[in-house]
């Protein structure tokens, strides 16, 4: 099972992301490195980022620039299956709000999401359902 995801310069999202001991791939942080491209079914963890739109009214983009690069690669974006996304519950309804757009816009369940670099009920949670699920979510277990 891969698990491909993003991190910003806090590296919230690679920590959770190493605590699940999955197979991974990041997308670059800078849209000068050279793109990560995917030839196998995934699973994306993806913060989210402008939270609390909802509440402030502003026009914020909930998914990182980089992740928006990377789906609109048509290649890649063929082979999501599932979106996990982090967030701060300070945001308000607009915890997670990236795995939301992401999970729209791509047509796939959106099966988790954690606060910050979440917790280790959060890390096994997500773990054990991404294997339990894998065949459902067509990921390869």
């Amino acid at each position: 099972m891969l698990v491909v995801y993003f991190s910003s310069a806090t590296e919230n999202t690679h920590r959770f992301v190493e605590k699940l001991g999955l197979p991974s791939a990041r997308i670059p942080l800078r849209l000068s490195d050279e793109p990560l491209t995917v030839n196998e079914p995934y699973v994306l963890i993806c913060p989210t980022y402008g939270g609390g739109a909802s509440m402030s009214r502003q026009n914020t983009r909930p998914v990182p620039k980089q992740v928006i690069r990377f789906l609109n690669d048509e290649h890649n974006r063929s082979f999501i299956r599932a979106v996990v996304a982090g967030g701060n519950s300070n945001f308000g309804s607009d915890f997670g709000k990236a795995g939301d757009v992401i999970a729209a816009k791509c047509k796939v369940p959106y099966v988790y999401r954690f606060e910050l670099l979440g917790t280790e009920e959060d890390v096994t949670i997500c773990r054990e359902g991404l294997l339990a699920n894998a065949a459902a979510l067509g990921l390869a277990a």
